[in-house]
């Protein structure tokens, strides 16, 4: 029979494959170019299939390590997913969900951004999200250092996207979109303005509550994607009739196995609170009617729970010893008897 600790175990290890399977469904080129044209200013007014034609050919899902001076220096050929690795000595090390490079076209020369784009579950984890996708920016912006530029050569420094997206935000906040970036505000004025010298850094939070209506097109898309309430052929055809997503193979696999996983999580939770309701259910049945035989003067009759409270584990020593009030003694003479 499977243990309370090998449930737990069970449990965890599939909720880190839905979570992992949630960032390799984000990844698919068609959610990301639907996402980069609401958040990214660069590529506003461009079709769906402009901006697929601006990212790098074959998304790669896989654990590719990252660090200062080796975190742009990459195969221009795939975007690097998952498990992406920004270690710096005595700072930690950084794993972004997905991050990869985009390249648009200009009139003097190509515009070349750089994306990372976060799966968050919880819309306050203990921190303010956009505080962590600032952090996150800037680690990027300094990891171009011997890559994007060298030495002083500050004006080399590409831009970077940090793109949070909330599963489950509270009601107050609903479907919303907020896009956090520098500007210039003069304190005296004289200083001409140029952007392109100190817009390098835009982290964008999106927050997802599927329970609310929303008549926006990118929250409505994702709220379908991640709903936890739609099957997959559901998810299926209103990604495909509603939002004119192209369902690739590749890509409808990697939805099913996502919602495989969250209808697995879901029935061992159900099971584990009928487990767990159970459990506490007998105990308390076998504390009152210990009780009740106190209460009566019938010593065998409290003597009698205690033996089947034993025989079956249900309850610990130190919790019999409370609930029947006998002594360490007389517990062991109970279970010798058994």
């Amino acid at each position: 029979m499977e243990n309370e600790l090998s449930r737990a175990l069970s449990c965890a290890d599939e909720k880190i494959q839905y979570d992992t399977q949630c960032k390799r469904v984000l990844s698919q080129k068609e959610i990301l170019a639907r996402i980069l044209a609401r958040t990214v200013k660069e590529l506003a007014g461009m079709s769906t299939e402009q901006i697929l034609a601006c990212m790098e050919d074959t998304p790669e899902i896989s654990s590719v390590r990252v660090e200062p001076g080796k975190t742009n220096q990459q195969n221009r050929q795939s975007i690097t997913g998952l498990a992406n690795e920004d270690k710096v000595q005595a700072e930690g090390e950084i794993y972004y969900d997905i991050r990869f490079y985009i390249h648009i076209p200009g009139e003097a020369e190509r515009i070349r951004l750089i994306i990372n784009i976060e799966a968050q579950k919880s819309y306050y984890p203990g921190y303010q999200i956009v505080t962590r996708g600032i952090f996150y920016g800037a680690r990027m912006i300094s990891a171009q250092l011997g890559t994007e530029f060298r030495h002083s050569q500050y004006d080399d420094i590409k831009k970077v996207y940090s793109i949070w997206v909330c599963l489950q935000a509270p009601q107050k906040v609903g479907n919303a979109i907020a896009e956090y970036s520098m500007e210039k505000h003069d304190l005296l004025p004289g200083f001409a303005d140029r952007p392109e010298a100190y817009d390098k850094l835009s982290v964008v939070v999106i927050a997802l509550n599927e329970k609310m209506q929303t008549e926006d097109e990118l929250t409505g898309m994702l709220n379908t994607l991640f709903s936890q309430r739609k099957t997959y052929l559901e998810k299926k055809q209103e990604l495909e009739t509603k939002y004119h997503i192209k369902m690739s193979d590749e890509f409808g696999k990697e939805m099913d196995r996502m919602c495989n996983l969250s209808d697995l999580i879901e029935e061992r939770g159900i099971q584990q609170g009928m487990q767990q309701g159970m459990q506490q259910g007998m105990q308390q049945g076998i504390q009152q009617g210990m009780q009740r035989g106190m209460q009566q003067g019938s010593e065998e009759k409290c003597r009698d729970m205690v033996r089947k409270m034993l025989r079956f584990g249900l309850m610990s020593d130190e919790d019999i010893l409370k609930v029947a009030e006998i002594s360490q003694e007389e517990l062991e003479r109970i279970r010798k008897d058994l």
